[in-house]
């Protein structure tokens, strides 16, 4: 298995579309045998689902995500974990253990160059998306 996760300083990256690197996790069985960051070298929103596909990812762990993205994702067989913060590592070892918490209706919103992120939970200031509960 490969997991991608949307990635900034060590952080789960809380826009699909705008990260600028993805790290990569490949996997054996539940262990983690190879970790490698990768950047996306400005690729959109429509052009990570190809770029993802390509690094032959089959799992994706992200903030918020917009529907375009999901479609692409879907399509392209690949497995999405939206609506997720914190540690990029500790969200793969949860993922790996079955514990990972996020939010299967997450989506982004994007009206006249705003961008709102919907999980369930309050925004971050960070482009405006969610992914801290309990607000």
């Amino acid at each position: 298995m490969r997991i991608a996760v949307t990635y900034e300083n060590g952080e789960v990256f809380q826009h699909f579309g705008h990260t600028g690197q993805f790290k990569f996790y490949d996997v054996e069985g539940t262990k983690i045998i190879r970790e490698q960051i990768a950047d996306t070298n400005g690729s959109g929103h429509g052009a990570l689902a190809g770029f993802l596909s390509a690094s032959q990812v089959d799992t994706v762990i992200c903030g918020g995500i917009g529907g375009g993205a999901q479609a692409a994702l879907s399509e392209a067989g690949i497995r999405l974990y939206g609506g997720v913060s914190g540690s990029a590592d500790a969200a793969v070892a949860a993922l790996l253990a079955g514990t990972l918490g996020y939010d299967p209706d997450v989506h982004c919103d994007h009206h006249e160059g705003d961008h709102h992120c919907h999980t369930g939970s309050c925004g971050e200031a960070k482009h405006g998306c969610a992914g801290h509960p309990g607000c």
